[in-house]
């Protein structure tokens, strides 16, 4: 692994040209792919006090497939697709994973991780750099864009769509941790982190400009200098709205979105989403 580090580290300072003459870079770039598709190499990964590191050496091999890349055309049937050669249609381990993928429009992208007993509904899409972990659902019309880091046991629901970024280099992804509940049509952005066990209502939109009202706790939780939106273990958090400033907004009675967290999971909420074992 480290020896494959320093030359993904190595190939990247290369210029597009001297990069496309090197002798080893493709072969490189396709150990890469394979450690990172067996789940060895993340995005990034959880420290012991809780917090997400990125390793920038990723996205840094992931670049690298697009510098020493040409489009070229895939068959699909009567559908056929273009993307870089560096990046091929490939089949996940299914057999040996217990994955599903419901046959109806759904791709995984080169270079994204499925862990044991996934299921994917038709149609979504699982972009480079991911990490979706064991017993993950991801359910229809839902994304998870490159280098999101998808815990264990979550229910990504319908039309979900969970940001993703490459650039720049050290950028934090957004993580969604153990056993959380995203409700249908929330969007997840700009490196949110979601902590263990939260459930997000459906239509719940969360980015670095988003401050989410702890109706609870009587806090205000934001992205900031030190660090992402984080929304705190265990939270239940829906949509809500909060008046708009300025003579004008007052006169039209305007509002502003604005995610509240309406209370902490306990043994009722946590038996609202058993649907999603029986699901699994």
């Amino acid at each position: 692994m480290e020896k494959l580090r320093a030359s993904v580290e190595s190939l990247f300072e290369l210029s597009r040209e001297a990069l496309l003459a090197h002798p080893e870079a493709r072969a490189t770039f396709a150990a890469f792919l394979e450690v990172i598709e067996a789940g060895q190499w993340r995005a990034a990964s959880r420290q012991p006090d809780g917090a997400w590191v990125v390793d920038a050496a990723v996205k840094k091999g992931i670049l690298l497939g697009f510098r020493l890349g040409e489009n070229t055309i895939y068959s699909a049937g009567p559908l056929p697709m273009a993307d870089k050669d560096t990046f091929p249609p490939r089949t996940p381990p299914f057999l040996e994973r217990n994955i599903r993928i419901v046959p109806g429009g759904s791709a995984v992208r080169a270079g994204a991780y499925l862990g044991r007993s996934v299921t994917c509904m038709p149609p979504m899409y699982i972009n480079v750099g991911a990490y979706v972990d064991d017993e993950t659902m991801v359910d229809s019309h839902a994304l998870v864009g490159s280098c999101a880091q998808i815990g264990k046991r979550v229910h990504l629901s319908a039309g979900v769509q969970i940001g993703g970024v490459l650039e720049p280099i050290g950028l934090a992804p957004v993580v969604i941790e153990d056993d959380v509940m995203v409700g249908g049509n929330c969007g997840v952005y700009e490196g949110t982190v979601v902590r263990r066990r939260a459930v997000l209502g459906s239509g719940v939109i969360l980015n670095a400009s988003t401050p989410v009202y702890d109706l609870v706790r009587e806090v205000i939780h934001r992205a900031g200098p030190e660090g992402p939106l984080v929304i705190p273990e265990g939270a239940v958090v829906v949509p809500g709205s909060r008046p708009a400033r300025g003579p004008f907004a007052v006169e039209h009675g305007l509002s502003i979105a604005a995610p509240l967290i309406i209370k902490y999971r306990d043994e009722a909420t946590s038996a609202r989403t058993a649907l999603e074992d029986a699901l699994r």
